[in-house]
């Protein structure tokens, strides 16, 4: 399954690679990519939306589904 999130806050490849990073450390989360131009991430595999946003915000950025 895939999961697109919409994420503020991102600016450049580093910021890429820490949402990319917090979602890959969520359960059920098989690979993740941000994409700091287009303001999302998406994510494959069977995680639950809460805890993909609840991810990203710990990590500094503001996201939604």
């Amino acid at each position: 399954m895939s999961t697109t999130l919409t994420v503020d806050e991102m600016h450049c490849e580093n910021c890429e690679a820490a949402v990319t990073e917090a979602l890959e450390g969520v359960e059920g989360v098989e690979s993740a990519s941000a994409d700091h131009e287009a303001g999302e991430a998406t994510v494959e595999g069977d995680a639950d939306e809460l805890d993909l946003v609840v991810a990203v915000q710990d990590a500094g950025y503001e996201a939604e589904g």
